[in-house]
């Protein structure tokens, strides 16, 4: 698909053509002909347009995926622009996937692998070969694997990226079960567990096909700023723009949220009690789709007598949201269909996480509104499972998983991707309990920021014998390493992309474009280091793994890229043919899965651990309600804030209040404020607006200066995760910890 692009301008009209490379010579009798009598400056800009080559290929500057047209002049990626064509962004794209230019060739990108001089910290690095790099780093990984046992080698990786389940890969092929991804426990992955619980698989909206949602309910979710997991803005702004009934669940009035016709402003936290309510209704007012739960639901007959009590009147007075809306929201849901759920991390985020999420997937299985055209719909799954090699652990080793013989949906066999706690796993860095753990290797990850409780994390990590970090830049997390390997951006990265993840509907080629000073793919740093360790699986390359993955297909990755996506149509109601694929072969509304493992098999309500109710005292000095974890459209979690042109838009932290709650504090909006809880305190710029419940405060996560002095780069001064919490209790499957729902309080600064 290289080519050169030209544009030009005819009065008002403007048009575009790709030509290929060997069609133009600019020593051509062809050339010299059309160029005589043009300016200087015009063919200057004539020969550069011919020297330009454009790529398509699919952004990865967040976990959306945006198909993308990439201009590449002299090696260099110059400019980046949606491309036209994809059913996912439809021919848009966010800020961040525009600035990837500036990102690449920012003076600050890590470009060389470092190593530390001096103490841990020091801000002292010497510039090292990839070979010596390596040959040093594997030296020392081995020791430690045969003095105190592989499970002393932990990894760590970030959120939905290109090398994720590459990291899966790594640490098996190792023979550690502890690796973490911080939203394993609090972020998607119980989402898609109870899923495969409850539907047998992954469910995603439906904005693909001939028929559009009647009814949409984004809960605890924003994605028309967040755009997760391939799940992206466009299609949802679309449908609402089509005339689909958007209604919001959330404390704030999101940018999600300001399109919806209604909004419901819970108190954190509750969300299992209002997804109750609104089964109650559904059963009771008898508006449940009888055929579907007759045909295709186990256990409705448990599941009515179990939700009796649990009406909307009693809901609201624990919600805060009037029992009449919360019966207006189940009628719409239920009777106004199709209708689809998206729902966000916010319901995964405290330690009722397992059943919040079951109450909300059950709601689905009563009105049907689950795999129909303009409804929740199965995934395909075109493509195999990524070859994470779960058999070369070995055995006895995954007993020794941090966390799993208590958190069995974490750690355990019918965990979606079996990871260690993070709270055990850090704590297991600062006092070898159970057992030491030694060395960590983080992949696109910034702890610091991104995990509870931020200043028992950098005590955890100085306590290691060995940090490895794979990074775009420095980190407050990357400063405390011995080693920072500099990872490559997404033009510089092979890969399939498959959209939505999960559900597996669509498969895209992301393609390497352009190699920018020594970085290397996250992956290959893997392979080769699996080579170095001669361990299991090392010999297969990673285009050997797309073209494994892609076999289902009948084409391999290098057909992939040529024809740069594969795309079937969807097939709807595909348990009509062979069930659901869970035990009964039905949509499980009670759950027999769970009772096996141990857990409840219908849902119910527990109040948060630290809340107004469950911790009265403590509300006196930390009288509002905290929510944390809001989406910046110009940042992704701890990324970009070097970034001139998205830092400038985004500037500052942000704490938004209520105007009541700022005038009890004396607070105006601009004003500088200090957020507190019982962990700690951060300083926050304040956002007053209407568009928050009264009492209920949230503020910006993964703020860091990179501005400011290494090595902490500020990164205790506005980072929520000082505010955070990693104590227990935790949800007794995930092992989900609060990061929402805390109390705070709040002080204005002279």
């Amino acid at each position: 698909m290289g080519g050169h692009r030209i544009e030009w301008e005819m009065g008002r009209s403007k048009a575009w053509g790709v030509i290929p490379s060997s069609h133009f010579l600019p020593c051509s009798p062809i050339f010299s002909h059309y160029t005589a009598g043009i300016t200087k400056q015009a063919l200057e800009r004539y020969v550069e347009v011919m020297t330009t080559e454009t790529h398509q290929t699919i952004c990865r500057g967040c976990h959306g995926g945006c198909a993308t047209e990439v201009s590449v002049r002299d090696g260099r990626v110059v400019k980046v622009r949606p491309a036209q064509g994809s059913p996912f962004n439809r021919g848009q794209m966010c800020i961040k996937g525009i600035a990837a230019p500036e990102i690449m060739y920012h003076p600050d990108r890590l470009l060389h692998p470092l190593r530390r001089k001096g103490e841990r910290g020091g801000g002292e690095w010497e510039r090292v070969s990839w070979d010596e790099a390596l040959s040093n780093i594997t030296e020392r990984i081995q020791a430690i694997r045969q003095e105190t046992g592989p499970e002393s080698v932990a990894l760590g990786q970030g959120t939905g990226r290109h090398h994720y389940l590459h990291t899966v890969r790594f640490a098996n092929q190792l023979g550690t079960p502890n690796w973490y991804e911080p939203g394993l426990a609090n972020c998607f992955i119980p989402r898609i567990t109870v899923s495969n619980l409850t539907y047998g698989g992954f469910v995603t909206a439906d904005y693909y096909g001939d028929k559009w949602p009647e009814t949409i309910i984004f809960w605890g979710h924003n994605p028309l700023v967040s755009g997760p997991d391939g799940e992206l803005p466009f299609p949802v702004r679309h449908a609402l723009n089509q005339g689909s009934f958007g209604i919001a669940i959330d404390p704030r009035r999101s940018e999600t949220a300001e399109r919806c016709e209604m909004w419901l402003p819970l108190r954190p936290g509750t969300d299992d009690a209002l997804a109750l309510a609104m089964i109650h209704t559904i059963i009771y007012e008898d508006l449940y789709d009888h055929e579907f739960v007759e045909n295709w639901t186990s256990g409705f007959d448990e599941l009515r007598e179990h939700v009796r009590e649990f009406s909307a009147d009693w809901a609201a007075p624990i919600t805060g949201v009037p029992a009449e809306d919360i019966r207006a929201v189940a009628r719409r849901y239920a009777t106004a269909k199709p209708g689809v759920i998206e729902w966000g991390v916010a319901i995964e985020q405290t330690p009722n996480s397992l059943q919040t999420i079951r109450a909300i997937a059950i709601l689905r299985g009563l009105t049907g509104n689950i795999d129909v055209p303009g409804g929740d719909i199965l995934g395909m799954n075109i493509v195999k499972p990524y070859p994470v090699l779960r058999e070369t652990t070995p055995k006895g080793m995954i007993a020794k998983r941090l966390g799993a013989d208590e958190f069995k949906l974490l750690g355990g066999f019918r965990a979606f991707m079996p990871s260690a706690h993070i709270p055990a796993l850090f704590k297991a860095m600062r006092t070898h309990e159970p057992y030491p753990v030694r060395a960590l290797m983080i992949f696109g990850n910034n702890p610091l920021c991104t995990v509870a409780d931020a200043k028992t994390v950098q005590e955890s990590l100085l306590a290691l014998d060995l940090l490895v970090v794979t990074e775009l830049f420095m980190t407050p997390t990357a400063a405390l390493a011995d080693y920072v390997l500099p990872a490559a951006y997404w033009p510089e990265v092979d890969g399939t992309v498959e959209l939505p993840f999960v559900a597996d509907n669509s498969v895209f080629a992301q393609k390497k474009l352009v190699q920018v000073g020594k970085c290397r793919q996250d992956e290959e740093i893997m392979i080769e280091l699996a080579r170095r360790l001669d361990l299991p699986g090392a010999e297969e390359s990673l285009e050997d793994i797309f073209n494994q993955r892609l076999a289902p297909l009948g084409i391999d990755f290098e057909e992939l890229k040529q024809q740069e996506c594969v795309h079937p149509p969807h097939e709807y109601r595909k348990f009509e043919k062979k069930g659901f694929r869970t035990p009964s072969r039905k949509l499980e509304l009670y759950s027999k899965g769970l009772e096996r493992l141990g857990y409840d098999p219908l849902p119910t309500y527990r109040e948060p651990p630290e809340s107004p109710v469950s911790t009265p005292k403590r509300r006196r000095k930390y009288p509002y309600v905290l929510t944390t974890g809001a989406r910046r459209m110009e940042f992704f979690c701890s990324e970009h804030r070097q970034i001139a042109s998205l830092r400038n838009r985004r500037p500052d932290p942000l704490v938004e209040m209520h105007p009541e709650t700022a005038e009890a504090e004396g607070i105006s909006d601009g004003d500088w404020v200090r957020v507190s809880t019982p962990r700690g305190s951060i300083r926050m710029k304040a956002k007053v607006s209407d568009r928050i419940r009264a009492g209920t405060v949230n503020v910006d996560h993964g703020w860091w200066f990179p501005e400011k002095n290494a090595p902490d780069f500020g990164v205790f001064e506005s980072n929520a995760n000082v505010l955070t919490s990693a104590e227990p209790p935790y949800d007794p499957a995930f092992g989900s910890y609060q990061l929402r729902a805390l109390l705070c309080r709040l002080d204005a600064e002279g």
